[in-house]
């Protein structure tokens, strides 16, 4: 009997555009011997939409907004047919979050599949919430005693109140050049690499468009190293991959529209250094309490030092991203890599199962 696969993709954030690329490339790639696949587009209003069962491949992005034939619905809906005894054709067995950046990826739908009890996709809401936000990713990991760039951090109102003292932390914290980026949105949106106080001005304004908290990072000179973990109680790691932009780094122009980067995989690291490398993925995936999957990324300088940047739970699917060549490198195919995911969903939805909620 086939699995029923919602696919969630769309949503309010800046990343809209990356999240419909990305299920246009999941949904070529899905078996359709094992998967019936249902749409479920998030407008950039934040109205849900749920599209009829898809039969056959989708030609463009453009397809996949779905104002035209369907109307909107109801997010709780989705729980009545999952919850439903009878087998409705449109009824869904497990949801696939496809969404990036704030209102997605954070931990606001994942909360929303916990209370309606529908198994999903990838991280719950804690790892969701606390990668997304830097500050608060980053605070875990110095917890966690894993080495990483140092970084100071405001709220719109604390720069707005005093300007000069901000810049003034920066240089002292930091010095130049330093890297601004918004607190909670990925996919390189609203990141600037300053070399004077006149860029950093002009950066702090334009990361204050995307959130109402920034982080202000050191450089690391160092190759960009990326890998993969799957996985829910025992993660595993990928080969390692490198980004290479020919570029100063690697800005949301350069991995989305114009391909303007290289992406070697594997990566030319030494067995110490792979080692090192995934001994710290895997305590940032165990840090976070991750689920299903992430992707790390480091940096690793010339004297085989490493620094933990970040984790992205929802790396993209794009046919540019790293997450599934990485795994399609070590052996796992795209299908087979979308399969497994779906079943660490599975895995992960039964273990919750078991626990009790009365005395």
């Amino acid at each position: 009997m086939k699995m029923k696969l919602g696919l969630l993709y769309g949503g309010k954030s800046a990343e809209h555009q990356v999240s419909l690329q990305t299920a246009l490339a999941v949904i070529g790639a899905l078996d359709r011997s094992k998967f019936e696949i249902y749409p479920i587009y998030i407008t950039e209003q934040g109205q849900w939409v749920k599209g009829e069962r898809l039969e056959g491949p989708v030609k463009d992005v453009q397809s996949l907004r779905l104002t035209e034939q369907t109307k909107a619905i109801s997010p709780l809906s989705l729980g009545r047919s999952v919850a439903a005894a009878s087998e409705e054709e449109d009824s869904i067995d497990v949801v696939f979050p496809l969404l990036h950046g704030p209102n997605g990826e954070d931990g606001t739908v994942q909360g929303m599949l916990e209370l309606l009890n529908i198994p999903y996709v990838g991280n719950g809401v804690l790892a969701s919430a606390a990668g997304m936000d830097k500050v608060m990713m980053k605070n875990i990991f110095e917890q966690a005693g894993l080495p990483q760039a140092k970084y100071v951090w405001f709220i719109r109102s604390e720069w707005e109140k005093d300007r000069e003292a901000a810049f003034a932390k920066v240089e002292e914290a930091l010095g130049y050049p330093c890297f601004v980026k918004p607190a909670n949105l990925g996919s390189s949106v609203g990141i600037s690499k300053c070399k004077t106080r006149e860029e950093l001005e002009a950066a702090f304004a334009e990361a204050f468009q995307f959130d109402r908290k920034i982080i202000i990072e050191e450089n690391i000179t160092g190759r960009e190293i990326e890998l993969g973990v799957l996985g829910n109680d025992e993660p595993k790691c990928s080969v390692v991959g490198e980004v290479a932009p020919k570029k100063e780094f690697y800005d949301y122009k350069a991995k989305y529209i114009d391909g303007d980067t290289a992406m070697i995989i594997p990566a030319e690291v030494s067995d110490l250094e792979y080692e090192m490398i995934c001994d710290y993925a895997i305590r940032a995936f165990k840090a976070l309490d991750g689920a299903g999957l992430t992707r790390a990324d480091f940096f690793l300088t010339a004297d085989s030092r490493v620094y933990i940047n970040e984790v992205n739970t929802m790396p993209g699917f794009t046919p540019y991203s790293m997450f599934p060549l990485l795994w399609q490198h070590t052996g796992v195919a795209y299908p087979e890599l979308i399969e497994r995911l779906v079943n660490l969903a599975i895995e992960r939805y039964e273990e919750k199962q078991q626990i009790k909620y009365t005395m």
